[in-house]
């Protein structure tokens, strides 16, 4: 594939004979790694490697990292020229557009005609982020017990193959978008499997607004090797159909990662 090239998300979920669930989770996770660039409302493309190009696993982008922070302190308000924050964060504005534009794909800014950028409604309290995995718990147990839930194979090994290739390596090496990416589309994908559409909307939602204090969260990555472990684990009683013992678990997965986490986003 050459500099540029469009990655359609069908197309490669057609030829790997999986749902584009577990693709999309994959190429955001390659935006976040620099391998391919995310452009807003056009999809994902082969991203030429800069010259001196960091290897894999360097870190997260430090201009990302500083746009996170500055939301997470109040400190970028929610309307903000491009000038302005070429200015704040000392860099170009194309090095800033590309930044923007992952942003942008992740759903959480939107352009606004001219230069300007609009920052949209995300969690940034230890409360609302403690009331978020509240939520989540009641509705992803709840999915796992529709009446209607079959979960779908070539997507069950997709997301085992995704946390193997965490505890592989990925753990240290992915930048904490990425890790969110592969993580959040695994909750998602499971929630997808009750076929009750609302479900998956309102966790889709609810990811989105905790996407940027995650970032904070996952800072220490110490628990994440247990949590891929669990991620595991749930696949596992999902694909034998023990459906309670699933919920029951899950319901204690968040519980623990709430309880893990909470403190580091205050």
């Amino acid at each position: 594939m050459g500099e540029g090239e469009h990655l359609a998300a069908q197309a490669l979920a057609d030829r790997f004979r999986v749902s584009r669930a577990p693709v999309t989770a994959a190429l955001k996770a390659l935006a976040a790694a620099g391998v391919v660039e995310a452009r807003a409302n056009r999809g994902f493309f082969v991203r030429r490697a800069p010259d001196g190009a960091v290897e894999a696993g360097q870190g997260d982008d430090p201009l990302y990292s500083a746009i996170v922070e500055a939301r997470l302190s109040a400190d970028l308000p929610d309307r903000a020229s491009e000038n302005e924050m070429m200015r704040r964060f000392d860099v170009t504005r194309v090095r800033l557009q590309r930044v923007l534009a992952q942003i942008a794909e992740e759903g959480w800014v939107e352009r606004l005609p001219g230069h300007g950028w609009l920052f949209l409604a995300t969690l940034h309290s230890a409360e609302a982020y403690e009331q978020a995995y509240r939520f989540r718990a009641t509705i992803e147990t709840e999915a796992l017990l529709q009446p209607g839930y079959r979960f779908v194979p070539a997507e069950m090994e997709a997301l085992r193959a995704g946390q193997r290739r965490l505890l592989e390596g990925g753990i240290a090496s992915l930048p904490r978008v990425g890790l969110y990416a592969i993580n959040a589309g695994l909750h998602e994908t499971i929630v997808a499997w009750s076929g009750n559409r609302f479900f998956l909307d309102a966790i889709r939602r609810v990811n989105r607004l905790r996407r940027l204090i995650e970032f904070r969260a996952n800072a220490d990555r110490a628990r994440l090797d247990q949590q891929c472990r669990e991620h595991l684990a749930l696949l596992d009683l999902i694909e034998r159909g023990d459906m309670l013992l699933a919920a029951d678990f899950l319901r204690r997965h968040i519980g623990q990662a709430l309880d893990a986490k909470v403190g580091l986003v205050e």
